[in-house]
């Protein structure tokens, strides 16, 4: 949506909730910025356009008739577009907190720290310093941010991959259909351009930097694609265990997860916790960092170390200062 639209649009819903007395199209046309004063064709157009838009995101236009006047009145209900008070109690609070967390490296960051700075000075808690809850809703794989912007813009990408049970690192040039999450895993779905096909690939194993290829709004999804289904299938599970060593008075996700605890020294507890996936497990454990250590097994040990590196590399790669 063009800026010019957005003023105009947000402009009319001040104008009708303002009025105490519905106007008519003439007078909206007259009070609100953005409508041509002078094409009646095009002015009537662009109103309906705008009604049916507001309406469409849940604002409520209420439409009157006077007896007396020839053309119907529009205004907003202040009762009718206004939400009720919302009282959150300390575990739905927390929830919520939980969930602008997932937020943190998306392109809503910003509008999500603003909700919960608006809750906070209402007095609501949404830290999560008291429950037990953690975040787990991955998407700190360090190719997540830059697919979603490619997805988002259309455009082709280029990266290195490591296939599964291979430790070979190929360049793949591809036009990302989606982003989908399945069993805890992030996958992006899109045509291989170099197997001229569609494919899957998982982005913990993405072993490098994304790259963007051609212009914006050059990728072209198909209208049948089911994204979901092309990611559907199972893997067959084979739980290990892993020992990690956790700071003391952190980890409580992890601890309430461990089939096994054992208190340590120096600052230090051990837990035990069955995976299937390493590199699934090495999402959750570089999302905690520097209070646990992956001690066993050393797969899922180098999954953790890649995994920061490969965060590290992203950071560097956007100039981040430390």
């Amino acid at each position: 949506m063009s800026r010019r639209k957005t003023e105009r649009l947000l402009n009319l819903v001040i104008c009708l909730l303002a009025t105490q007395r519905p106007l008519s199209a003439e007078q909206i046309r007259q009070a609100v910025p953005g409508y041509d004063p002078d094409n009646d064709e095009a002015f009537q157009r662009m109103f309906e356009r705008d009604k049916n838009e507001l309406r469409e995101i849940g604002i409520p236009i209420d439409v009157q008739r006077d007896p007396w006047e020839d053309d119907p009145g529009y205004r907003i209900v202040r009762q009718a577009y206004e939400l009720p008070e919302i009282i959150l109690e300390p575990d739905e609070a927390a929830v919520i907190g939980l969930a602008a967390q997932v937020w943190q490296r998306a392109s809503l960051a910003e509008a999500a720290s603003g909700a919960l700075l608006k809750l906070q000075a209402g007095g609501v808690r949404t830290d999560l310093a008291d429950s037990p809850l953690e975040l787990r809703v991955d998407t700190r794989d360090a190719a997540f941010p830059a697919l979603w912007e490619a997805v988002r813009d259309r455009r082709a990408v280029t990266f290195p991959y490591r296939s599964a049970g291979s430790e070979s690192v190929l360049t793949r040039t591809v036009e990302p259909w989606g982003v989908v999450s399945r069993g805890g895993r992030w996958y992006t779905v899109g045509h291989d351009r170099d197997r001229g096909a569609p494919r899957v690939f998982r982005l913990s194993r993405i072993a490098g930097p994304v790259s963007t290829v051609g212009r914006p709004g050059a990728v072209t999804v198909p209208e049948d694609v089911d994204l979901r289904s092309m990611v559907g299938f199972q893997e067959a599970p084979n739980e290990r265990i892993a020992l990690i060593k956790v700071r003391q008075g952190t980890g409580l996700g992890l601890r309430h997860a461990a089939v096994a605890e054992r208190t340590g020294s120096g600052g230090w507890d051990e837990v035990e916790v069955t995976f299937a996936d390493p590199e699934r497990l090495a999402g959750w454990i570089a999302s905690l960092g520097a209070d646990v250590e992956v001690l066993d097994p050393p797969d899922a040990r180098e999954a953790v170390i890649r995994r920061l590196k490969g965060a590290l590399q992203t950071s560097g790669d956007h100039g981040c200062e430390r």
